[in-house]
């Protein structure tokens, strides 16, 4: 039987997803990517914001339609939304056959079987449970040289905007042992990068060993033969202490580069937002991470139009990024969502007005990161290369300061032959607005 799987959402839910594939590939299902011809339909689902949902909502109706027409036998939805609107699913869309929640990603072989049997399926674990997973047991679907690590489930965060903790429920930690076996597994495919991903990566282990424990995750990780990069997603900045710029400076796998979301710069707003920090507390973290690792490529994430948010704020935030400019950084309109304490504050900022603010702070970053990249040219640098431009005789490939996805890319025109994966020592020769030129040393 053949199954098409759509996955949605982050990086996070990726992982969830190559799992799942994992195990039905264990369980000689094969695989399509026409769903006029599949004979099972997986949607792992997202729900963070109002855009992620809506897409969610209509790709299970969109396959939902082929479940009318006779040839899809079994419709499965799990993931963030099956997790928050299970009864709401099962009762409006009956052509869905079965939900899985958030937690219960090891369940899907059942339920394709209990299905086929002739009876529905739900599966939802409880909040605390944290899945035991079988390292080897992964199908990955990002080409084989990179890979995401997700190191943590949940958030103790509690963001007023973020509907995340009542999905997925508290912080719980994977533990190291389990991690290392993972990407020894990986490395073994042939993943040359490893990204560790979790809702906030920098408080790791703090459930598990009863301190924060990254940097002596860093430590295992970077002991393996065959890997190369090891690169930190999602450093909430009030997390980031002495310890962990110790294990970044001594373990040379990891990349010099740290995603830090502030989401905005004005007290005011962090403190409205349910933030852990401060304007002096980022600005300080800021200046200690650029002395001691003078070549870190910092990354942020912005909201913009936060309920209650004026223009002398936005022009704050404006004149701070102006001032620490960041190497890179996403800026999104802030998305009321049902359920969260921001949804009920007063003094909501205007949609048009939101995306106004966005423009603005993504134009502002453009000029910034094109005179940044401009300062790049003439260094040297290690380039993994991710695929060839036929048509322009080039490749194409990221260096340290780049995550796959979100950042930029180097183009290297050469006549050597190279493969995806490979490492390359290029000097870069020119600069665009995001991705920079290089040549083949």
């Amino acid at each position: 039987m053949k199954i098409l799987f759509i996955s949605l959402g982050c990086d996070k839910n990726l992982v969830d997803t190559e799992f799942m594939l994992g195990q039905l590939t264990d369980a000689s299902y094969a695989f399509t990517n026409d769903e006029s011809e599949a004979d099972i339909i997986v949607i792992n689902t997202c729900c963070f914001i109002h855009d992620a949902k809506e897409e969610s909502i209509q790709s299970i109706l969109q396959m939902a339609e082929y479940k009318k027409s006779g040839s899809l036998k079994v419709l499965i939805v799990c993931g963030c939304l099956a997790q928050r609107y299970q009864q709401e699913i099962m009762d409006e869309i009956p052509e869905v056959d079965a939900v899985l929640g958030t937690n219960s990603t090891k369940d899907i072989c059942k339920a394709i079987e209990t299905v086929l049997s002739g009876q529905p399926f739900s599966a939802f674990h409880p909040m605390n449970y944290i899945e035991k997973r079988k390292a080897e047991s992964r199908l990955l679907t990002k080409g084989g040289h990179t890979a995401y690590l997700k190191i943590a489930e949940g958030c103790d965060k509690h963001c007023t905007y973020c509907i995340i903790p009542s999905i997925r429920g508290n912080y719980r930690s994977i533990p190291i042992e389990d991690l290392v076996n993972q990407a020894e597994s990986l490395v073994k495919k042939g993943v040359k990068e490893l990204i560790l991903v979790a809702q906030e990566t920098t408080v790791y282990g703090k459930d598990l060993y009863g301190r924060k424990s990254l940097p002596a995750l860093l430590d295992r990780l970077n002991k393996i033969s065959g890997l190369y990069w090891i690169r930190l997603l999602y450093c909430y900045p009030e997390e980031i202490d002495d310890d962990l710029i110790h294990a970044i400076e001594r373990n040379k796998k990891v990349c010099h580069y740290i995603d830090m979301p502030i989401q905005h710069i004005n007290d005011t707003i962090l403190k409205r937002m349910g933030r852990h920090t401060s304007k002096a507390d980022i600005l300080k973290i800021i200046y200690k991470l650029r002395q001691r690792i003078p070549d870190i490529a910092l990354r942020t994430t912005l909201i913009c139009g936060f309920p209650g948010e004026t223009s002398q704020q936005h022009e704050e935030l404006m004149y701070f990024l102006n001032e620490t400019e960041f190497d890179r950084l996403g800026a999104f309109t802030y998305s009321r969502e049902e359920d969260t304490p921001a949804a009920g504050l007063p003094d909501q900022v205007d949609e048009e007005l939101k995306a106004q603010w966005k423009d603005e702070v993504m134009e502002l970053q453009e000029e910034i990161i094109f005179d940044t990249n401009e300062t790049l040219i003439g260094r040297q640098l290690d380039v993994m290369i991710e695929g060839e431009l036929t048509s322009e005789n080039a490749y194409i490939g990221r260096t340290y300061r780049d995550a796959p996805d979100i950042d930029g890319y180097v183009f290297i025109q050469t006549d050597e032959t190279l493969m995806s994966g490979d490492f390359a020592r290029v000097k870069i020769t020119g600069a665009y607005e995001y991705d920079l030129i290089g040549e083949l040393l």
